[in-house]
Parts: structure tokens; C-alpha cells; sequence
């Protein structure tokens, strides 16, 4: 292979990697040719930008952390997200709101069939008819480690025997 065609190789290996690694700063810095007026993207990608993730990844743990030392309140959180107290779901239920990916409340067995079956790579919900907590990028959200910390943050997870795992599309 000539010097021209490693040239012309590296640029277009160079040109893919910045697609795949940031996609919107890719389109814009290869848009412009010499004569021609920048060009737009034809379609979205179906994926989740990785902005628009962690915008929503953002949210959640702000609104986890805005009412983890809330006490626990049975049912709390079910009737309105604005609430003096949260039980499981109620807490749940609140981070996902606060992402936009919830629009009422839910209860545990509610949850049992949010979002897309299985864990997610960044956000699962664990949830039975008697329970649910959350796990947000490896850290677990859930009512049970309030008495025991003081908070519903914890980095231990705990045994899912008996919980479906969800999570929301893209996370």
C-alpha cells in the first residue's frame, strides 16, 4: 500500500471512530467540504445518545438522593410524587419521574412489568409483589437500608431471588 493510501485509510479509520465515540461532534466537524454547505444527518441513530443518557442518569440519582433520608411512609409517594414520606415503590416510582419515564405511580407488582424485561446497563428495578429497589449505575436505592443507614443509598446489593428485573429502554 502506497504512503496516499495509508493516508487516505487512517483518515477514514480516524473519521469512523470519532462516529462511533461522539456521533454529533462527528457530524459537524465532517459536514463542512471545501465547496459544498453543511450537510445534516439523515436519521437518529436508534440508540440512546450518550448526552441524553447521562442527562437522565443525572436526574435519577438527584432525585434518589432529594429523598433518600425521607422517612418511610407506607404507601407514600402513591397518591403524589410530592410526598412527606416514600415507601418502596413510591421511591421508585419518584426517580423515575424525575427522568421523565414515569407518569403516575406505581406499586411493586406495577413495576414487576415497567420497562423491558431483564437488568439494564445502567438502571434495573427489582421488584415483586411485596417490593422494590432500584440500582443506578452499581449503586442501590432501597427503602430497607434506611433503618440501618440513614439513607436509601447503599453500595452492597442484596439477594434478587424472587424479584423480576426490568429496566428502562436504553438504560
Amino acid at each position: 500500500m502506497s504512503n496516499s493510501s495509508n493516508g487516505r485509510a487512517l483518515a477514514a479509520l480516524a473519521t469512523a471512530s470519532t462516529l462511533l465515540i461522539a456521533p454529533t461532534a462527528a457530524i459537524a466537524a465532517t459536514s463542512h467540504s471545501r465547496h459544498h454547505a453543511p450537510r445534516r444527518a439523515a436519521h437518529k441513530p436508534a440508540v440512546h445518545h450518550p448526552d441524553r443518557t447521562d442527562t437522565l442518569l443525572t436526574k435519577m440519582f438527584a432525585a434518589g438522593t432529594r429523598i433518600a433520608h425521607a422517612p418511610y411512609s407506607y404507601g407514600g409517594g402513591h397518591s403524589s410524587f410530592d410526598a412527606s414520606g416514600y415507601d418502596c415503590s413510591g421511591s421508585v416510582s419518584y426517580v423515575l419521574h424525575a427522568a421523565g419515564l414515569l407518569s403516575t405511580p406505581d406499586d411493586s407488582t406495577g413495576l414487576e412489568t415497567f420497562g423491558e424485561p431483564g437488568p439494564g446497563k445502567h438502571v434495573t428495578i427489582f421488584a415483586n409483589s411485596g417490593h422494590a429497589f432500584m440500582t443506578i449505575n452499581g449503586r442501590r436505592f432501597d427503602t430497607n437500608t434506611l433503618d440501618s443507614t440513614g439513607t436509601r443509598w447503599s453500595h452492597t446489593m442484596r439477594d434478587t431471588s424472587g424479584y423480576v428485573a426490568r429496566h428502562p429502554a436504553g438504560l
